[in-house]
């Protein structure tokens, strides 16, 4: 089967998650979560001890990590990734090593790998700007930030952690503030991709949205 790479980037609480499982299952692609695998490889890194400013052992550590993608599924040294990459410690360390250009290096070349030859739907900060700078279809989700915050105070207490909306609110302005200005692979839009505000949309309206634009692009190929 042909390859065809959906790039799908936004800041946090942008929707991009529901979004892209959603238009995989649509389009019968593949998904990948990008996002996992830096929350993944940031607790993996946390836990061995490893200080974000200490780049020798930080490329000791990823030189030796295998990730893989089987089934719908993401594993870190053939273990499962679980639901412990999704508390919000999990995203503020995920945000403080993905700035380290060794830890970008390293899992860029991963992510690569595994949607090398694949129909995937790649989601994620920097896909369509650095990792898959030549996927067919290139979009970035945005909306206002206070609409990010409720979408992720909601989540996370259906989840049953309980964190006060403007903890959030804080903390998704600092993430912006870091990703939007780290010297590596910095989020903003790339230039060829196509920009949609889900302030005010559904997801379903997202999907459908994307879907068409892909369905389009996979007919001029």
């Amino acid at each position: 089967m042909e390859k065809f790479h959906i790039a799908i980037d936004g800041p946090a609480g942008s929707g991009k998650t529901t979004v892209s499982k959603r238009l995989a299952e649509l389009l019968g692609f593949d998904y990948l979560d990008t996002g996992a695998m830096y929350r993944a490889i940031a607790l993996f890194l946390h836990e061995k001890g490893i200080s974000e400013n200490d780049d020798a052992e930080i490329d000791k550590a990823l030189s030796n990590v295998k990730m893989e993608f089987k089934d719908g599924k993401l594993f870190l040294n053939g273990k499962e990734v679980g639901p412990e990459i999704r508390t919000a410690e999990a995203g503020i360390l995920a945000s403080k090593y993905a700035k380290i250009p060794i830890v970008r290096k390293h899992l860029t070349r991963l992510q690569r790998e595994i949607a090398d030859s694949r129909r995937i739907v790649v989601e994620g900060r920097d896909i369509g700007t650095v990792v898959l700078p030549d996927a067919e279809l290139k979009i970035f989700l945005t909306a206002s930030v206070e609409e990010r915050a409720r979408r992720r105070w909601k989540e996370l207490k259906e989840k049953g952690e309980s964190i006060p909306y403007d903890e959030i609110l804080k903390q998704l302005k600092d993430r912006d503030e870091r990703d939007s200005k780290r010297e590596v692979a910095p989020l903003k839009p790339a230039e060829d991709a196509v920009v949609i505000d889900t302030t005010n949309m559904s997801i379903d309206e997202v999907v459908k949205n994307i879907a068409k634009l892909a369905k389009e692009k996979q007919k001029w190929k």
